[in-house]
């Protein structure tokens, strides 16, 4: 078995059709599904189910694909550190990260971590939670920092704090009179703003279960891409929208109550690769229990449960 083998599962796999992964392989049907047939045969399991539409992993062919995007990734992640060391260069340290994570203490994080690391050059890239757990096996970012927990067992996670969550409102609605905590049921007959749209699961999907789960089924959910048009559409009174407390320092037009529920909260989780790079998730780790030792504005308890890593 080689490497080239392991690509082509892996394309296979992701694509759930043979005819797209030869596409995408530039390689014809034929050799590719004898490929497979010879990995199988090696292995002694079978990997995939042909005969459903689409093709289905087995639970062999979904612990054969976990495992090979990881060695693929990490083969990349070794010739890229090799042309680097031969050409001179820094080492990357990349960090994926949801937006609304640079409300709280992410940038101060990294700019810490560039002090101390000054010979790495660390660099951002805004992926979804979901995202991030592809990102870090095929070793396109080192560290994520996101709000979906996930149960890939390939990917170590640490919630660093929960966010409660506030609804932002309108100032000339009638929930902006008060500014006591607001319970979910009363968002019954209020329209609602929720982000991202895509790709799902993500917060959006959080926030529609919370409200179901108090038996709130809002009369109209326009979902967007952003935090940010969200935000912007409650402001032209579109509806209430549902988010992290960190990003109501977003807007100051708008009027924010907290959610008075004990589990209306959103994680911060820092996730990374299972046995990688050990002095670097150290590093950040210290980085932020000095954070949050400084006590910073937006690390307000009223507004946050903390764990500290």
């Amino acid at each position: 078995m080689d490497l080239r083998q392991l690509k082509y599962f892996v394309t296979v796999a992701r694509e759930r059709n043979f005819t797209r992964a030869a596409e995408l392989l530039h390689i014809a049907q034929p050799p590719l599904s004898r490929q497979i047939q010879q990995m199988e045969e090696e292995l002694g399991v079978q990997l995939l189910v042909r005969s459903s539409r689409p093709i289905r992993l087995t639970d062999a062919g979904r612990l054969f694909y976990e495992e090979s995007q990881q060695v693929l990734g990490r083969v990349e992640q070794m010739k890229d550190a090799a042309r680097r060391v031969g050409h001179g260069e820094r080492r990357v340290i990349s960090i994926g990260f949801v937006a609304s994570t640079l409300y709280g203490g992410l940038p101060t994080v990294v700019r810490r971590l560039r002090q101390a690391r000054p010979e790495a050059d660390v660099r951002l890239v805004e992926m979804m939670s979901g995202q991030q757990v592809e990102g870090l096996k095929n070793g396109r970012i080192d560290i994520g920092f996101g709000r979906i927990r996930t149960a890939d067992l390939s990917v170590e996670r640490q919630v660093l704090r929960e966010e409660r969550l506030v609804v932002a409102i309108p100032p000339g609605f009638a929930l902006a009179a008060e500014d006591t905590p607001l319970k979910p049921a009363e968002l019954k007959g209020q329209k609602l703003v929720v982000y991202p749209s895509e790709p799902r699961p993500s917060f959006a999907d959080q926030v529609l279960s919370l409200l179901r789960d108090h038996g709130v089924r809002p009369p109209e959910v326009q979902e967007v891409r952003e935090l940010q048009t969200a935000l912007g559409l409650v402001a032209a009174e579109t509806g209430v929208c549902l988010i992290p407390a960190s990003a109501r320092l977003q807007r100051s037009d708008l009027k924010y109550r907290l959610i008075d529920d004990e589990h209306a909260t959103s994680p911060i989780i820092m996730s990374y690769r299972r046995n990688e790079d050990e002095a670097l998730i150290a590093l950040l780790k210290q980085l932020i229990r000095e954070m949050y030792a400084e006590n910073p504005p937006w690390l307000d308890t009223s507004y946050n449960r903390l764990h500290s890593p």
